[in-house]
């Protein structure tokens, strides 16, 4: 049985609601009218150290309370019995009980949800073989690589089949075939239909997982949505894309003469241009390209990844 397969995805308010959440410790304002919403998807919460994000997933996950607005899980006020309910968090902590095996910590964290033994027992060896540790289930948890140790944190926050999933920097520390195999299992997850926040900082596997992102920026939500429109929202800052060509020099000395193009850098086989965002050059590189055949092969964004628009943004 999939992992999600009992959630209901018909529901049409988001699974997670925050409404002009803010946080404040003393006069330190940690987080500050952020309103952001997560429904049947994977959102990925990206921001420097210190910029809100694991605030923002303590909120949600009712650890703290906001100082003005609200957060809702699954229509519930978080942090409430209802609200927990459906909500699954895998902190960014390695803190496990090393002497058990995978299999008993989960069903131990299923027994807190309720769950007799019995049923815990056999839901626990259900999750955690669906996320490819059934061979290894019932080894203690100190023998566990850092990849194993982060499935089984998943698995508990799995278990208990919730609406919501908040995972807080879930790539820390693995290697890239871990990392790989964990993103897919996190994009499996935002197709059967719960709503998952996730924070990393590894943004480019970041960005081949979810389906929006949010950007957090001083305790601000500074922009959210995808990634594409999120860059062509920036129409001020130069937009760079190579250019495939077998003649790059006769390729350039046409785009020279386009208003759009403020620089042009040589390659062997391509050109890196710089454009202001003004409109009108795809227009014009269309025209090149019907005129002089053959002359554009391939044209790439080399600014258009999660990373670039997040330095765009904060600088």
């Amino acid at each position: 049985m999939s992992v999600a397969t009992e959630i209901s995805t018909g529901a049409a308010s988001p699974r997670l609601q925050y409404s002009s959440a803010s946080k404040w410790y003393g006069q330190v304002s940690a987080l500050m009218d952020v309103t952001l919403a997560v429904g049947n998807e994977v959102v990925g919460l990206v921001g420097r150290n210190g910029a809100g994000k694991s605030t923002l997933m303590k909120l949600a996950a009712g650890l703290l309370r906001p100082s003005l607005g609200e957060v809702r899980i699954a229509g519930a006020i978080a942090g409430t019995v209802a609200a927990n309910a459906v909500l699954g968090f895998s902190p960014d902590l390695d803190r496990l009980y090393e002497r058990c095996s995978g299999r008993q910590f989960v069903a131990w964290m299923l027994r807190l949800h309720g769950q007799s033994g019995a049923t815990a027992n056999a839901r626990a060896g259900e999750v955690l073989d669906e996320l490819g540790l059934g061979p290894h289930m019932h080894r203690p948890i100190r023998e566990y690589s850092k990849g194993m140790r982060q499935r089984v944190r998943l698995a508990q926050a799995l278990a208990h089949r919730p609406r919501v999933l908040l995972l807080d920097e879930p790539m820390t520390g693995l290697d890239p075939i871990a990392r790989h195999e964990l993103a897919e299992q996190i994009k499996r997850l935002g197709r059967e239909g719960l709503g998952v926040l996730v924070s990393s900082h590894v943004l480019h596997e970041l960005e081949a997982i979810v389906d929006r992102v949010a950007l957090i920026h001083q305790g601000r939500l500074v922009a959210e949505g995808r990634i594409g429109e999120l860059r062509g929202q920036l129409r001020e800052q130069p937009h760079r894309i190579r250019l495939h060509s077998p003649s790059p020099r006769d390729l350039a000395g046409l785009l020279a003469a386009l208003p759009q193009v403020i620089g042009i850098e040589w390659r062997p086989d391509s050109l890196d241009v710089a454009l202001s965002g003004e409109p009108g050059f795809y227009a014009a590189l269309t025209s090149i390209g019907a005129g002089v055949r053959g002359l554009v092969l391939d044209v790439r964004p080399l600014d258009d990844s999660l990373a670039s628009v997040f330095g765009y943004l904060v600088g």
